[in-house]
């Protein structure tokens, strides 16, 4: 058991594993395999995807660009080359997958339309389409912080931390914008899981 432990990708394959038992396990319930089964096998990946994603971002944020101005400069090399490119990788593709995987539940559940339009897709009927313009809402913050990560915060962090060529003041100034877009992806970050979570709870 330690040597699963002591090993990242020996613990993250075992626990996919288990969770594979148990969504199999959740194909013998009444929905079978398949309708709601389906969309409840995207939620979870939708989930699990949103968690590493906002979770990195919350790391970016509330630890790394806080403390990075502390740390002397000669240990700086150490963030930048080794510890912010493997962050950014795992970061960027989360976005994609959650971005992607919440997408394919509002297919799947029959509401993408509905939602990307804010209820009124079809006309929009106060109270009716109410739970449609708040995880519409939800859906469009996501995709903007998802669009920022793609669009702004990798191409100028990739500037900033040399992973491509650029002189130093280029680098500061891809640096100063990469920090700004992903303070406004926490910015909104907490609205969006209001949306996504309320609207689960109340209009399911």
């Amino acid at each position: 058991m330690t040597g699963i432990l002591t090993n990242f990708r020996s613990t993250i394959i075992v626990s996919f594993v288990l969770a594979m038992v148990m969504v199999f396990g959740f194909g013998h319930s009444p929905n079978g395999f398949h309708g709601a089964y389906w969309q409840a096998v995207f939620r979870w990946l939708h989930v699990l995807f949103g968690i590493l994603w906002i979770g990195l971002l919350y790391y970016f944020n509330f630890v790394q660009m806080r403390v990075m101005p502390t740390i002397p400069a000669e240990l700086k090399p150490a963030v930048s080359k080794y510890i912010a490119p493997e962050a950014l990788f795992w970061f960027r593709w989360s976005a994609l997958a959650t971005w992607l995987m919440g997408m394919i539940v509002a297919f799947n559940r029959g509401y993408l339309m509905e939602a990307m339009t804010l209820g009124a897709w079809q006309g929009y009927q106060r109270g009716v389409d109410m739970g449609f313009t708040f995880i519409g809402m939800g859906m469009w913050l996501a995709t903007v912080m998802f669009f920022n990560v793609w669009g702004v915060i990798w191409p100028n962090q990739k500037r900033a931390l040399g992973l491509v060529p650029a002189d130093d003041e280029t680098k500061a100034k891809a640096g100063k914008l990469a920090m700004l877009f992903s303070r406004i992806n926490l910015l909104l970050s907490i609205p969006m899981l209001v949306t996504m979570t309320m609207y689960q709870t109340l209009f399911g």
